[in-house]
């Protein structure tokens, strides 16, 4: 009886370690998006993200008309890149909050809330033991900026 009480109490604390350090490594994949931006970081961007991205929001043209607007690996990776490269998109404290919804073995749920806006966020661990961001649902916090 002691030995299976024993046996548990490890295997708890083992889980408790895991789940400690993937969620960390979530937080930081999403930190890593969001720096990337701020810093014209392309790199940090390529790291936090998965090759099949697919970052979706809702978008309205000036006929009035709405559809979903993509946004794909690579053209995340363009903004890493230029977005922010002179400095000015963001204050000098950019606001940076990461809440994880839900963690389960290989895949998570994160909120982001930034300065302009909210990204939630579906992360998978990959075959290297990676977490990267594979799918991304967002809108600025004034929805009136959701047009051309």
């Amino acid at each position: 009886m002691r030995f299976m009480l024993f046996t548990l109490a490890l295997l708890s604390f083992s889980l408790f370690a895991s789940n400690k350090e993937d969620k960390q490594a979530v937080i930081e994949a999403a930190k890593s998006y969001i720096v990337s931006q701020h810093q014209a970081k392309p790199e940090l961007m390529e790291k936090a993200l998965h090759p099949e991205l697919a970052k979706r929001t809702h978008w309205q043209q000036k006929d009035g008309s709405e559809f979903i607007m993509q946004t794909s690996f690579d053209t995340m990776l363009k903004v890493a890149k230029n977005y922010n490269k002179n400095g000015d998109k963001f204050g000098d404290n950019p606001k940076v909050e990461i809440e994880v919804l839900a963690l389960d073995k290989r895949i998570a749920s994160v909120k982001l809330t930034a300065d302009d806006w909210i990204d939630y966020m579906h992360l998978v661990k990959n075959d290297k033991n990676q977490w990267q961001i594979i799918n991304v649902l967002w809108q600025y916090h004034d929805i009136k900026k959701h047009s051309y």
